[in-house]
Parts: structure tokens; C-alpha cells; sequence
């Protein structure tokens, strides 16, 4: 899998680690002056197919704070969101206040080990995959792990939920 030299550092990985759920870690050099989106950025750095490596949205699923969870190839289709979250409208969170939920920055944004626990829905192309990648609670750090088990950690559900550029 990957590195385990950072067992817990960040409340994602300790997440991961409480739950004995296998999983690798994946530090790399996060350049603030790239002009490649924080996803793209990751999965140029650890050599992995961008389809693999997902993006943690936070939107507004008729004003509740839920996540999307998506590949970085593509961006989320926000009324697919709502219909998987059961809502009739959903619209993206500020920054500031995904930040506040979550407990990490933007750009490194992880369903895992979160401040609150909130309702998430994963794109259904993670079902296709071995391994999937996602943020690991900062900039220049992901985490690989089965897509059934981000599911089942995260209580999410899976849909249809990207716009493909």
C-alpha cells in the first residue's frame, strides 16, 4: 500500500487507523504556486490516474451542509447531488463555512475524521476501482483505501454525481 510513517497524523488517518480499515498513505510536496487544480496537483505528484483520486465537496443540500465526493477529472453536477442527497436543490458551500464543518482547509478537505459527521454521496465510478484516493486532512497528503470502505465509513450512499469536462 503506501508509506505508514504518518499513522495518525491527521484526524483522517486516525479515522482510517481506529477503524483497521487498510489503507496507504500518500504524502507529497504541495506547491502553492501551481496552477493545477489541488486534485489534478495530487495525482500528477503520486503518479496515479486522476480518475482514481477524488475530490471532498461540501454543498448545501436544501441548506443542509452534506458532502460530495467526486472524481478530480471532472466537477460535480449539482442537481444529481440533490437528487442522491434527497433534496430538491443543492448549491456549494462557502469555503469558509466547509472549513468550519470539517475541520480542514480547502484543498485538503477529507470525508474522513471530520469536526461534524455530515451525509455524503460518492460519485458511482469509485465502485469500478480497487483503490481510490482522497485527501488525507491537509495539502500534500492523500490516502488510498477500497471505495467500499470510504462508503462504509462515511454512511454514504453512491451516485451518478460528475459533469465530465
Amino acid at each position: 500500500m503506501g508509506r505508514r510513517t504518518e499513522a495518525a497524523s491527521t484526524p483522517a488517518v486516525a479515522a482510517l487507523v481506529s477503524a483497521g480499515v487498510p489503507h496507504g498513505i500518500h504524502p507529497y510536496d504541495h506547491d502553492p504556486s501551481t496552477a493545477l487544480s489541488y486534485g489534478l496537483e495530487a495525482a500528477q505528484a503520486l503518479g496515479v490516474d486522476p480518475a482514481a483520486l477524488f475530490k471532498t465537496l461540501c454543498v448545501h443540500a436544501d441548506g443542509v451542509l452534506a458532502m460530495a465526493i467526486v472524481p478530480v477529472t471532472g466537477s460535480l453536477d449539482l442537481k444529481a447531488a440533490a437528487k442522491a442527497l434527497g433534496a430538491k436543490r443543492a448549491t456549494m458551500a462557502p469555503p469558509a463555512e466547509a472549513e468550519r464543518a470539517t475541520g480542514y482547509v480547502v484543498g485538503g478537505i477529507s470525508p474522513l475524521g471530520g469536526r461534524k459527521r455530515l451525509a455524503a454521496v460518492i460519485d458511482d465510478s469509485a465502485l469500478a476501482l480497487d483503490r481510490i484516493y482522497v485527501s488525507g486532512g491537509r495539502r500534500g497528503l492523500d490516502v488510498s483505501l477500497a471505495p467500499h470502505d470510504l462508503v462504509r465509513l462515511t454512511g454514504a450512499t453512491t451516485a451518478p454525481l460528475r459533469k465530465d469536462p
